[in-house]
């Protein structure tokens, strides 16, 4: 793709050094060998030149006005001026068929959606964006198009996406032609201001997407100093508490004039004593039991 858009470069820039030099006639020959040339689909520059804008005064003003329908119209409305055109060949017919269907799916809205998402639990924030693709029903596209059948629909689609003029997919379930990427086409003076309201509406809403994720920003920077500051006291709580554990063992082994590592073990572990006396007390009371058991058998 990137070898074929060079070529196609120097091919529009090859045609525009020779229509310097023509006039009339030649000219309008011209102009239909780039209208029927592969891969050159804007003719902004070849409209501003001079001695174009010449033929529109002249006998080849349907010429001039065949460039300007390619430049910024429709197949349609090549259609609504035919009786005053030249005839078109059929690579020029594919050309502005294909330039019509990169006008309808520019007249799609986009939608773009933007969902900021933060997580607490790992410290950073994700922007998921979702972009909505255009989507042009077959049936609009057979109308605007003039085409008899769906076949011939998607071979056109097909032949558009190999020029790389579109990138999408053909639905043929639902019948329709989901457009990913189109290419963008000439732009007339009066559309500036069109243009510059609608960047500017971009840019609105590309501020008010950026003070929400400023605002997301702080809350995340709260919510960590917090975290460390309850970090940090846990930490101190604890060392205290090893401070003051310490310090009291050390004074109640001082106390009974021992270590104070012998003296936590004293506390953990029982007196030597005691298990034997709990053990004989036992022995004593189940031997008891014994005893009676076997006087009252005697007197029965």
């Amino acid at each position: 793709m990137a070898a074929e858009g060079k070529v196609t470069g120097q091919s529009q820039e090859q045609f525009l050094l020779l229509a310097k030099a023509a006039r009339g006639a030649a000219l309008a020959s011209l102009i239909h060998q780039v209208l029927e040339a592969p891969g050159i689909y804007v003719f902004g520059e070849l409209l501003d030149m001079p001695a174009v804008r010449e033929l529109a005064d002249s006998e080849f003003s349907p010429v001039f006005r065949l460039l300007t329908i390619f430049a910024y119209g429709t197949y349609a409305d090549y259609l609504a001026e035919a009786a005053n055109l030249p005839p078109l060949t059929e690579a020029q017919k594919n050309k502005l068929r294909h330039l019509s269907v990169v006008t309808l799916a520019a007249k799609i809205k986009v939608v773009v959606l933007f969902f900021p998402k933060f997580s607490f639990c790992w410290d950073y924030l994700m922007l998921v964006t979702v972009v909505v693709p255009q989507c042009i029903p077959y049936s609009v596209l057979l109308e605007q198009l003039q085409l008899k059948n769906v076949r011939q629909l998607e071979d056109l689609v097909i032949e558009a996406v190999y020029a790389d003029v579109l990138r999408g997919s053909l639905d043929q379930r639902n019948q329709r032609l989901e457009v990913d990427y189109s290419i963008g086409r000439d732009i007339r003076r009066e559309e500036l201001s069109t243009i510059t309201r609608t960047l500017q509406e971009w840019c609105q809403g590309c501020e008010v997407v950026l003070s929400g994720i400023e605002e997301q920003v702080s809350r995340a920077n709260q919510h960590k100093e917090q975290q460390l500051a309850l970090k940090q006291q846990i930490e101190s709580e604890v060392a205290n508490l090893k401070k003051t554990i310490k310090v009291t063992t050390a004074a109640a082994a001082a106390a009974t004039s021992q270590d104070p590592e012998q003296h936590l073990t004293e506390l953990r572990e029982p007196a030597p004593g005691t298990n034997q006396r709990q053990t004989s007390k036992k022995t004593s009371k189940a031997k008891g039991l014994r005893g009676s058991a076997k006087i009252w058998s005697k007197s029965n």
